[in-house]
């Protein structure tokens, strides 16, 4: 890993994931190759553990799976799957605050990532699902060209499926469903048909934070791994740099307590890699504008003291970032050492703290 610059690094990095995107995994809106397969067909060549079974697969059997899929789905026609609940009607074709497109599905890529949490990557890879849009928009993303400009393809719900298939026959780890929320009744149809054809990875959620309670809810026994960010202490903060999300820590604060209610700690198993708990993401930003140690007090007062927390130091400014003062710069190592130091003082003990010695004093 380069080690001069956080920026050069982390460009790098993208560029390589892009590249790697682009050749191993996407394929065009009607390629067969996979979703064409008869059921139980898929090959499996994932390493994982061979007697682990992913919460899903009890749901698909019953048929509990796709009447979940049809809740969500019916939950567009006002649409309320994330906190804006911007009422809009996607069944009839309107777009919602989030940028997605009715009830079209838009892939931006999918691959085997080798840049997540050492327990979600393994040897093989966390099988990552990027979906186009998102419900949170910061204004210094930086995956902007795919959570705000909407950049993707056009998918269906049969290739969606056939991509979680992929992932599997490729040694993929788990499913890694990154920006979902916006997507969550096309996922679970599309999970529903992969369960069918031999799909059997563990499930990542790997989201913002900002979630709505009623929609965890219909989660609940699908999800095997819950990846969340905590973004803001600070309403203010939010509503300032996130499109007016001012309710993001009150609802990411329930959504996190429910989100551990049903998977509980993510522990490794013996290989190294986790497949089912809570993994929580903090974001340190520049000039305490995330309020980090405040989030990893509260996570310190209300979750077990091995909550797996990924404190992130990562953070440049991109998009537009640099029309906001505030957080036009990187972040130092002493507000980064300044959290960690917080987390430990507090007794939490599965601390992720990659990252620090690329930063400045």
């Amino acid at each position: 890993m380069p080690k001069p610059s956080l920026k050069t690094a982390a460009g790098l990095i993208l560029a390589a994931g892009l590249v790697y995107a682009n050749f191993l995994a996407w394929r065009s809106p009607g390629d067969s190759e996979v979703t064409n397969s008869p059921a139980g067909a898929a090959e499996n060549n994932a390493a994982i553990d061979p007697d682990f079974e992913p919460a899903y697969l009890k749901l698909h059997r019953t048929g509990e799976l796709r009447e979940r899929a049809e809740r969500l789905w019916q939950m567009m026609e006002s649409c309320r799957l994330c906190p804006r609940r911007c009422g809009a009607n996607r069944l009839a074709g309107e777009t919602g605050f989030c940028g997605a497109p009715g009830t079209r599905l838009v892939v931006s890529g999918a691959h085997a990532h080798f840049g997540e949490e050492r327990p979600l990557v393994g040897r093989g890879g966390s099988g990552t699902i990027f979906f186009s849009h998102c419900s949170l928009r910061c204004v210094f993303c930086q995956n902007w060209q795919i959570s705000h400009r909407g950049r993707g393809g056009q998918t269906s719900v049969e290739d969606l499926a056939g991509l979680m298939l992929r992932l599997q026959e490729r040694g993929a780890h788990n499913v890694n469903l990154v920006t979902p929320t916006h997507y969550t009744a096309h996922i679970l149809k599309a999970l529903d048909i992969a369960a069918g054809r031999g799909l059997r990875l563990p499930l990542v959620y790997n989201t913002s934070g900002w979630e709505c309670l009623e929609v965890l809810e219909i989660l609940d026994g699908v999800v095997d791994i819950y990846l969340p960010d905590f973004k803001y202490w600070d309403g203010e903060m939010a509503a300032r740099f996130s499109a007016g999300a001012e309710s993001y820590p009150e609802e990411t604060k329930k959504a996190i307590l429910e989100m551990h209610r049903q998977v509980g700690t993510a522990i490794p198993a013996s290989d190294g890699i986790v497949y089912r708990g809570l993994m929580i993401r903090v974001l340190v930003m520049p000039d305490r504008v995330s309020g980090s140690e405040e989030v990893i007090e509260w996570i310190a007062d209300n979750l077990p003291k091995d909550t797996y927390v990924n404190i992130m130091a990562q953070y440049r400014p991109e998009f537009r970032a640099y029309d906001h003062p505030q957080i036009s710069r990187r972040i130092t190592a002493d507000e980064y050492d300044s959290v960690v130091s917080r987390a430990n003082e507090l007794g939490l003990t599965n601390l992720d703290v990659r990252g620090y010695r690329w930063l400045r004093r």
